[in-house]
């Protein structure tokens, strides 16, 4: 089976669409799928993947990506056109959002799979209003395969009556356990400046309004206000290649930092090989969350985080995750109160039993989220619409 995956962003750029279609993309050919990419020119130099053909050429998102699509697919004939949507990742342009219904008009045509990695709309002009939303159902609707990656964005898609052909797919972890050669959390803490006291918090992914890192900045200053010696850790880079508001939010950040006077007791990795973040990641005490919209699966650094066994604070989903157990696997306080942030936090770290039960916890739940068996179901999927 010939294979495209069609994405906004991709090694070397930085993102976790690029980072989940790189992954995708060596699942699937280990199971024997000829795997092409189709990307921005941004990714350059390519990715050079063994057995994975990486096409650098689409120089922007506006309407005449179309054609230049439309002229590669002529040229290569996949079976399969695999789409990774996130509106970010195409520049909010929303004219990726229409291509499903562009290429039904050709006879001989690939069979469309999109994955939504959110539902986020794209900008598209000023006052285009409903238009938005309807972009993004409009990719659903025209494509032949829809895959969610969490229940909330299932069940936003398939109250419609069109939405039978959705199925929901996890994502996997961005980062797996990978640790650097001779790891030693100890001598790791001490490298980063923790003393044998010391609790370490950590946060991992980029900037991002709904992210919460300014209330976890004053989280740490109610926890140094009540005498507890503790740091934050913020690992990764700080924004991605193609969020533009992500920069304006670390000035925030960064302020606030500076307004708290915790500049010693922040540190940043900046961008680090993966190995490096799971050694970050365990070397963490607690790996602290605090969504703005609650915790979701569709946030791969969480699942990281799982992946990697962490203690993980976090605030209560939006929707009732079954998966999630309070207490057991994660540990929930309610969103946008820095108040209640600070306590759990202060509560796991004179807990160890607590602390040891949510890391086991969460090392079972992500073993849910195996990249294998997501690879399989994608595969199946696209079986499916080829039939």
């Amino acid at each position: 089976m010939k294979v495209c995956l069609l994405t906004g962003e991709y090694p070397p750029m930085q993102g976790g669409v690029a980072d989940h279609t790189q992954h995708l993309a060596r699942h699937l050919r280990d199971m024997g799928a000829q795997v092409s990419v189709l990307t921005s020119h941004r990714a350059m130099p390519p990715d050079n993947t063994p057995d994975v053909a990486v096409h650098s050429v689409i120089r922007g998102w506006g309407w005449h990506c179309w054609p230049q699509i439309e002229d590669w697919l002529r040229a290569h004939q996949p079976h399969v056109l695999h789409i990774q949507y996130q509106a970010a990742a195409y520049d909010l342009a929303g004219w990726i959002n229409w291509l499903p219904w562009w290429l039904r008009r050709r006879r001989e045509r690939p069979r469309v799979v999109v994955t939504f990695h959110d539902l986020r709309v794209p900008y598209l002009f000023p006052g285009a209003g409903p238009l938005r939303r309807w972009s993004v159902l409009a990719l659903a609707r025209y494509a032949d395969g829809v895959i969610t990656t969490n229940l909330e964005d299932e069940l936003a898609l398939r109250h419609h009556s069109w939405a039978g052909h959705v199925r929901r797919i996890p994502l996997g972890s961005n980062v797996e356990v990978q640790l650097p050669a001779n790891y030693d959390r100890r001598a790791w803490r001490v490298k980063l400046g923790i003393g044998e006291t010391a609790s370490l918090l950590a946060y991992f992914g980029f900037l991002n309004p709904s992210k919460g890192a300014e209330e976890l900045v004053l989280a740490l200053d109610e926890l140094m206000r009540n005498n507890y010696d503790a740091h934050l850790l913020m690992i990764g880079a700080q924004v991605g290649d193609v969020d533009a508001t992500n920069r304006l939010y670390l000035e925030r950040v960064q302020r606030r930092i500076r307004e708290c006077g915790l500049e010693a007791r922040v540190r940043w990795t900046g961008h680090i090989p993966p190995e490096e973040v799971s050694a970050a990641l365990l070397a963490a005490d607690v790996v602290v969350m605090p969504y703005h919209d609650g915790v979701s699966f569709r946030r791969t650094t969480f699942i990281a985080a799982l992946r990697h066994g962490c203690a993980v604070v976090t605030t209560a989903p939006s929707l009732t995750l079954p998966e999630l157990r309070d207490g057991e696997n994660v540990l929930l306080v309610p969103r946008n109160d820095v108040r209640a942030l600070a306590q759990a936090i202060a509560h796991l770290l004179k807990d160890e039993g607590l602390m040891a039960r949510l890391r086991a916890g969460a090392l079972a739940l992500g073993r849910t989220f195996d990249w294998e068996q997501i690879a399989r179901q994608t595969y199946a999927l696209y079986q499916e619409v080829l039939a």
